[in-house]
């Protein structure tokens, strides 16, 4: 018997809903707002979830992630009174089962809700058997358990894989990821760096030649795809594969033959092909500069991995496992780690995701020597300053104080605040008390020099009433 989750506001849905599940034999139970669904989610055992989009706390979209991440997760079906083509759109593309529109019939729900859970039970049945070995992919957050399930199949499978994402996401470990929990996992992974490939040379490092095939060829070589048979080629960056090299390609992926430069006879070979690309192939099909059918080729199965910005969840689990192993490898003891390191890992954007981030740990290790624990002030200097000048923006922005007149959200104002939180990141972060009184300070300062010492002018620029004023100059000693 498989249970089902009805989240809705409408009491009369639910309960017809209800009583169709139960004629199928199976449980059934209701929330009527998004924070009782998800207790009734955390009680576990649910296979299927029909889910409203307009709740009286929330969207029903914005729990997709959370359902997404919980364990054995649930199929999710849409059910709402709004027709929303965009928001449909999206729901499918966060894996939701199926979007209905209300009033739909008992016919139309039970069709959606028995192949649901058919598929669910497949799923769940698919992973009791398939256990992934990680080595090396760390993570723990909703978007990086969807990524999990979506290599699962992927390894589980010997379709094409295309695997998109940014620069650093790991596209790569990803590949060799599901090639080593795949059924080819004992014979070669071979890498194909499509951004690398000459003109000249293409055809002869992806097929191989025959000695004498052309000037300098004075042995055989075997070639990347022959060295691929019965493994895995892997096709990193396939989008700057040369336009001249993609039919070619093309009748391999179809064929499996290929015929190497300077010989006669054509040669098998029996490989799984994944492929990865930090570009919008799509795009580049539509300027003419890749193939459309070479497109469908490549991605018979894809899988995107989201920048580092999207996964905060990931960030502490990824730096333990990098430090940790840095930590050996440079043979130091383990190191623990400051409040403030993590806070301000969180507030970097990684705009060169997990490939950034490893690096500046090691550059954070190495600096920090026999040190057993590592503050921010272990990471590189630009890195600070970029999450200092981010907060100055958020502090300092008009979306701070609505009522501040126009004048405290200029840009000198900012430009203020970027060099006194760039001069603090140089040296041990102060108290709160000793960095506002350092600030006082070199505010007091530059007012009297600016104003050349006229009590009147500085009263008006600063806009501090006289006593006020004049209390300030007494507690820093400063004269006129």
């Amino acid at each position: 018997m498989s249970k089902v989750l009805i989240i809705d506001d409408d009491h009369e849905v639910c309960e017809t809903i209800e009583s169709l599940v139960s004629r199928l034999s199976h449980e059934a139970v209701s929330a009527h707002t998004l924070t009782d669904g998800l207790a009734r989610l955390e009680d576990g055992g649910i296979d299927v979830v029909f889910l409203d989009v307009r709740l009286p706390d929330g969207s029903g979209m914005d729990i997709l992630p959370h359902i997404a991440a919980h364990a054995d997760a649930p199929e999710v079906i849409i059910l709402t009174g709004r027709g929303d083509p965009d928001g449909a759109e999206l729901a499918i593309q966060q894996g939701v089962w199926d979007y209905l529109l209300k009033p739909s019939s008992v016919r139309e729900i039970t069709l959606t809700l028995g192949r649901a859970l058919k598929y669910h039970d497949q799923k769940l049945g698919q992973a009791a058997q398939q256990k992934l070995n990680l080595s090396g992919l760390v993570g723990e957050g909703p978007a990086f358990k969807a990524m999990l399930r979506l290599a699962a199949q992927a390894a589980g499978s010997d379709s094409a894989v295309l695997i998109t994402g940014e620069t650093g996401t790991g596209k790569e470990l990803m590949a060799r990821i599901i090639h080593q929990n795949s059924s080819r996992s004992q014979d070669n992974f071979v890498v194909v760096d499509c951004a690398s490939l000459t003109e000249s040379l293409v055809e002869s490092t992806l097929f191989g030649h025959k000695k004498g095939a052309f000037t300098g060829a004075q042995t055989d070589r075997t070639g990347l795809i022959r060295m691929a048979d019965g493994g895995t080629l892997f096709l990193d960056e396939v989008g700057e594969m040369p336009l001249s090299l993609q039919k070619s390609f093309l009748r391999v992926l179809q064929e499996r033959t290929f015929r190497p430069v300077g010989e006669t006879r054509e040669q098998t070979s029996n490989f799984r092909l994944l492929s990865a690309t930090n570009k919008d192939l799509e795009a580049l099909v539509e300027q003419g500069e890749f193939r459309s059918d070479l497109l469908f080729r490549l991605k018979t199965f894809s899988m995107h991995l989201p920048p580092l910005r999207q996964r905060l969840d990931d960030l502490r689990p990824l730096s333990l496992f990098r430090v940790a192993t840095l930590c050996k490898r440079y043979g130091v003891a383990e190191k623990g780690f400051g409040s403030d390191f993590f806070l301000t890992l969180e507030s970097y954007d990684w705009p060169g995701n997990i490939r950034e981030l490893f690096n500046i740990l090691e550059r954070a290790v190495v600096s920090s020597g026999e040190e057993k624990t590592l503050y921010s002030m272990h990471l590189p200097r630009d890195l600070r300053i970029k999450v200092a000048r981010k907060q100055v923006r958020r502090f300092t922005g008009s979306d701070v104080d609505s009522d501040a007149p126009e004048e405290a959200v200029s840009e000198g104002v900012r430009k203020i605040g970027h060099d006194l939180f760039s001069e603090i990141y140089e040296q041990p972060l102060p108290t709160l008390r000793e960095f506002k009184s350092m600030a006082e300070r070199v505010y007091l300062s530059e007012l009297i020099r600016r104003c050349e010492g006229d009590s009147a002018q500085v009263l008006k620029l600063s806009g501090l009433s006289r006593s006020h004023f004049y209390a300030l100059l007494k507690k820093y000693d400063i004269t006129m």
